[in-house]
Order: C-alpha cells, then sequence, then structure tokens
C-alpha cells in the first residue's frame, strides 16, 4: 500500500496492518495513535521512538511471540536450504548449511529458551546459519538482564524491515541510514576481516552492557549494527571486536584476544568504528 493508503486506514485495518510487523498491542497502539503521519520520515522515527521510549519488557516479549520458534533439525534445514532466495543478494553470498552446524544450531535454540524464557530473536536476513551459530553462541553468555536489549534490538530491525515491505516506497522516502557502523580489515592479509563477532556495549546500571551483538561478512562489514532511524543517546559506548576466535579460526595465534574500543557520540551524525588488526597490533580511527 502507499504511505498515504496507510495513513487513511481505519483503526482496526492499521492493527491489522501493523501486526504484520510487530504483534506488541502496546507499539501498534501508540503508532495508531500517532497516525497521520507527515512523512515517511516521521513514521520511521516514530516506530523506532516509541519501541525503546514508550514500551518495556513485557512488551518486547509479547513481540518476539510474533516469531515462529526455530528449535528442531528439520525446521532449520528448511530455512537455511533457500538461504540465497530469502537473503535477497545482500552482503555476503551464502552457502547452505551443513547437518553440523543444523544440529548446532537447534542445540543452542534450545538453550537460549530454557536460558532466557523466549525463543532466539535475531534479524536474519543476509545471514548463514553458519553466522547465526556464532551470533548465538556469544548471546547465550548474557546476563538475563542484559540479553533482553539486544533482543529487543533485533526485534525493531525485523520491524523496519517489515514496514519497508508494507508500504511502498518506503526505503527510498525514509532516511534508512544507522546511526553507527563498523568494518575490520585484517592487515596482515590485506583483506577484509571476515567472520568476526562485534559486541557494542553501553554504560549502564554501572557496567559495559551489550546493545547489539553482530557478525561481519565478506566485506569485514555489519549492515545493521543498530536498526535504521535508531540514534543512540549522547554517551560513551564501547565495540567490541572478539580477535582471539576470528584468529582461531584462522589457526593463527593473535596477541590480543579482543579489541575493546571506546568511543563518544554526541550528535546524531554518522559513526563509523573501523578496526584494522593484524596478529601483533590494531589501529583505529573515525571513519566516514
Amino acid at each position: 500500500m502507499t504511505f498515504t493508503e496507510f495513513n487513511s486506514l481505519s483503526k482496526d485495518d492499521a492493527f491489522s496492518a501493523l501486526q504484520k510487523c510487530c504483534v506488541s498491542k502496546m507499539w501498534i497502539s501508540k503508532m495508531i495513535e500517532s497516525k497521520p503521519f507527515s512523512s515517511e520520515d516521521e513514521l520511521l522515527q516514530k516506530a523506532a521512538s516509541i519501541w525503546y521510549d514508550d514500551c518495556f519488557t513485557d512488551d518486547f516479549k509479547e513481540a518476539f511471540t510474533g516469531h515462529p520458534k526455530i528449535g528442531n533439525v528439520e525446521s532449520l534445514q528448511e530455512k537455511f536450504a533457500v538461504t540465497k532466495d530469502w537473503a535477497n543478494n545482500e552482503q555476503s553470498k551464502m552457502a547452505d548449511a551443513n547437518l553440523e552446524t543444523i544440529k548446532a544450531l537447534a542445540k543452542a535454540n534450545e538453550e537460549y529458551l530454557t536460558k532466557f524464557g523466549y525463543i532466539f530473536i535475531v534479524s536474519a536476513s543476509g545471514k548463514s546459519a553458519e553466522e547465526m551459530l556464532a551470533i548465538i553462541t556469544a548471546r547465550l553468555l548474557h546476563k538475563k538482564e542484559d540479553e533482553i536489549f539486544v533482543a529487543m534490538n533485533e526485534q525493531h530491525k525485523i520491524t523496519v524491515i517489515r514496514l519497508v515491505k508494507l508500504i511502498d516506497n518506503l526505503a527510498e522516502n525514509a532516511d534508512m541510514s544507522t546511526h553507527i557502523t563498523t568494518h575490520a580489515l585484517d592487515t596482515s592479509t590485506g583483506i577484509p576481516a571476515n567472520k568476526m563477532n562485534i559486541i557494542l556495549k553501553e554504560f549502564r546500571d554501572n557496567e559495559w552492557k551489550p546493545i547489539s551483538v553482530g557478525i561481519t561478512n565478506k566485506d569485514g562489514r555489519i549492515g545493521d549494527v543498530l536498526p535504521a532511524g535508531i540514534r543512540l543517546k549522547p554517551a560513551f559506548y564501547t565495540m567490541t571486536f572478539d580477535t582471539k576466535l576470528y584468529y582461531e579460526s584462522h589457526n593463527q595465534k593473535g596477541f590480543y584476544p579482543e579489541v575493546a574500543i571506546q568511543f563518544r557520540v554526541t550528535d546524531s551524525s554518522h559513526y563509523h568504528i573501523p578496526l584494522l588488526i593484524n596478529p601483533f597490533g590494531y589501529t583505529t580511527y573515525r571513519g566516514s
């Protein structure tokens, strides 16, 4: 439907349409209250501000129920057998998952559900089963009170993707940029550092807490550190690169088990946090 048609929907029809994007009743009701939107940008920004400012843990968990549970080998095999189709030719070329990876991912999904009490939520578009396994393995290490913030970020990434599908030309007419981007380059080989886990953290409750977990693609980048429309509040943040696992996967020994880059956000402009890494040193700077 067009943006104009969406603005004109009745409350019942708008509820049905928005429910396809996120099933949190709080989020849906606040979105309906905000209609009509003056522009696609306002719609996207309101979708974010409602989710982050007006919704809470119960609303997040309600939204998670809108996704199917993936915890058995058969469903995962079916999901990843067509990876290259549902990924829509995004950043990296995907290969079909092998059975060993599928079984490990199924086990991790069950462990996640047992530990946190809700299913593993991740924006899966463009990610292979191997990459998803790396992400869930990292997130299983989180405390229960911390993981909910990572999961709610992933939920909103999915919500934005579905809003783009719902409203014609939304991506063309709204600012879809992300506030924080990153990439890692292995200077010992001169090629991007593929499959490196990266965690974005904020200082909360007197500790560094995770808010986003990703893994670099073949270009050494993560395209969705944060959902489109989100702007971090002015503060200090840390981006942690798991260099230990990266070098182990390449049968190398690195001197630094991780690289934690602390940086300061002062405004809504774009922040690019790159890492140039080799087994015995690293460099960073504010990129563009």
